[in-house]
This record gives C-alpha cells, structure tokens and sequence, in this order.
C-alpha cells in the first residue's frame, strides 16, 4: 500500500521532510551554531543551548536523517557540521516553491479572506 506522501510530487515530499526537520527552534539554532563555527563537537553544542546532550543528540539525527547535517563518530566524540550544498538546495527548492504562491496572490494584503 502507498503512503499518501506518495501521491504528491518527490520533489514536494523531499520539501517537505526538509521543512519538517527544520521546524523546531532547537534544529535552528543548531544550524545557526553550527554554521558559525563551521564544524562543531557535539558537546560544544551542549554547552552553546539550553539543552541536554541526549535532547541535542535526537536534534542532530533529525537534521542529519533529512540530510542537512554531516557527521562522524570519532571514539567518544561526535563532530558535525552544516551540509552546505544541501541547505543551498533547500533554500532554493523553498524559494522555488514560495515565490510563485506569493506572486499568485493578491497585490494587497486580504485581512478578510475568510
């Protein structure tokens, strides 16, 4: 049987998973952390948010399962760092996908549409 997802567009669905990742404020700032530092050690990034390690570490492996995050295990440590071709793409595809629906709609703002 077909996942509803499936009906749509691969291309709405990656948007999509990439959004989903993206929508929580500690993934975020762990991007923005991230991204400052250039690369980074897991418990760095404990210390920068108001986070417990075992919470940033399920924060990391949601941005790393929908691929915005690169990381490797060295012994004890764990490094990431910011896939930047894959949140170029992201913020391409999310321009791509934004840009017709705000031309499409109307030229002042409809406070009541409804």
């Amino acid at each position: 049987m077909k996942a509803k997802t499936d009906l749509f567009p691969p291309d709405l669905a990656r948007l999509a998973g990439a959004a989903r990742a993206l929508g929580h404020p500690a993934r975020l700032a762990i991007l923005q952390t991230l991204a400052e530092r250039d690369a980074c050690v897991c418990g760095e990034l404990v210390e920068a948010l108001p986070l417990a390690q075992a919470t940033v570490s399920q924060h990391l492996a949601a941005l790393k399962a929908a691929g915005l995050v690169r990381g490797e295990v060295d012994g004890p440590r764990s490094c990431y760092c910011v896939d930047g071709p894959a949140l170029r793409a992201l913020a391409d595809g999310l321009a791509g996908f934004l840009d017709p629906v705000l031309a499409a709609l109307p030229a002042t703002d409809a406070a009541d549409c409804c």
